[in-house]
This record gives C-alpha cells, structure tokens and sequence, in this order.
C-alpha cells in the first residue's frame, strides 16, 4: 500500500515554528517513527509552500497512490484551486490538522477542503498523521 503525505505552506518549519502549538518535533523525525510503525507500507513524504507545486503533487500521485494524508496548512482555509484537485483524483485523501483549529482564530475554523475529503483529524499533534493512516487502511 503507497501513501502520500503532503505538507503544506510553513510545515517545513516544524519543531522550530510556534511550539507551543506544533510542538518540538520536525517532520523529518516524525516521519522516520511512521515508517517503523508501518513497515510495510510505502510513506512518501511531500512539502510545498507552493500552492501550484501542492496541485500538481496530488495530479502526479492521484491515480496510482492508496491515499494522501494532507495537512494543506493556511491553503486549507482559503484554496478552492485543491478542493478542485482533491476531487479530480480517485485516491482518497485524509485532511490533518496538528493543532484543533477550532480552539484558535475564527478564520481556521473553516475548510475549503473538507467536503472533498474522506475525513478530516485534527488537534492530536503529530498524531493526527498516523489517525488519518489508520483511517486510510480501514478505507481500503
């Protein structure tokens, strides 16, 4: 099973960025415990602070891919340019959110992605990835 996880605008800058909501950890380290979770899936691991390069990510791997996980950070609130790619690829995708949106400014509450979404996981930290994998699996 091949997974996709795309990051969004800023999330280059985990562990470094505002911990008290995004914590300590970089992506690079979270991602090396995903993979020792699920040894036998294939985690391919994306990051854009391109909206366009973000697009043509979910274009290139939509068709072939067993899911995305996607945390399309400030781009989840306002970018109906994804919601459109999100819906022209047969892969289902996961939205994620580290933090619970709903507890910070009103304009996150919300998601121009959401209804073209499996689901939506947010505010269980890093976390919310390994969530939406294992709802991944139970979807397929």
């Amino acid at each position: 099973m091949k997974i996709q996880i795309i990051n969004g605008p800023n999330l280059n800058l985990l562990g470094v960025r505002e911990k008290s909501i995004y914590g300590n950890t970089g992506f690079e380290t979270y991602l090396e415990q995903l993979h020792s979770l699920y040894p036998a899936l294939e985690i391919d691991y994306y990051q854009s602070n391109i909206e366009g390069e973000i697009i043509n990510k979910l274009h290139q791997i939509g068709f072939s891919y067993d899911g995305v996980v996607l945390n399309a950070g400030a781009y989840t609130h306002t970018s109906i340019a994804i919601a459109d790619a999100i819906v022209a690829i047969n892969t289902p995708v996961v939205e994620v959110h580290i933090s619970n949106v709903y507890k910070r400014e009103e304009f996150r509450h919300t998601s121009m992605l959401a209804a073209s979404c499996k689901g939506v996981i947010a505010g269980f930290g890093m976390d919310s990835y390994r969530l939406a994998i294992e709802s991944l699996l139970i979807v397929n």
